[in-house]
């Protein structure tokens, strides 16, 4: 594909594009560059709560099928649909990633230390909700990020929240008490033409205080 690599490019030329080329496959190798650019995206306390599935089988799309129901199009058609996460367990990673940034020279071991003794408890004793409403925030950050990449790659994409969000994680055979699903995206090469949308007035959005 060719890539695009002036960001006002990238920004204005992404549409949400719901039909793509069936042909089109995107490799492995392709999709982990896209995904590794994409979870540079910030996080609360850097924790990257994020988990992502990566349906791009015959077998698996079998599978979710039933669960996207309007959003059927995109499945059949889609080179892929990235199934993001979030995971109520994140923490769990605290100590690698704190670690990892101490062995890069990004912190020191002091401060790793002092973060893990306010990020741990603190996250812990988080309820659900507050918990579900940091991976939804910072997966969401993430997803969005992940189209302009795929932009910039010369995908197309499609942000998707209308699916079987209490029942996906069972049917991909994931914990769904720990997994809560946030956003489905497509992404292939768009085989139709994206409309051109609207937004607000700048003065409908923004205020100056």
């Amino acid at each position: 594909m060719e890539k695009i690599t002036q960001f006002d490019d990238v920004l204005k030329g992404r549409r949400s594009v719901k039909v793509f080329d069936t042909e089109h496959k995107i490799s492995h190798e392709e999709m982990d560059s896209i995904i590794q650019k994409a979870t540079k995206a910030p996080s609360s306390v850097n924790m990257q709560p994020w988990r992502l599935i990566v349906v791009d089988s015959d077998e698996g799309k079998e599978k979710i099928l039933p669960s996207f129901g309007k959003n059927s199009r995109q499945v059949n058609t889609s080179s892929a649909m990235i199934i993001i996460f979030g995971d109520l367990k994140n923490y769990e990673k605290a100590e690698q990633i704190y670690g990892d940034a101490v062995s890069k020279n990004h912190m020191t071991e002091e401060i790793k230390d002092k973060m893990l003794s306010w990020v741990l408890p603190h996250y812990k004793g988080l309820s659900r909700e507050g918990m579900k409403d940091i991976v939804n925030i910072d997966s969401s950050l993430m997803a969005m990020q992940l189209m302009l990449v795929a932009k910039s790659h010369g995908y197309d994409t499609n942000a998707i929240g209308g699916f079987d969000k209490a029942n996906i994680a069972n049917v991909l055979g994931i914990d769904s008490d720990r997994f809560v699903p946030v956003v489905a995206i497509a992404i292939g090469k768009g085989a139709q033409e994206a409309h051109e949308s609207v937004r607000l007035p700048l003065d409908d959005v923004r205020q100056y205080l």
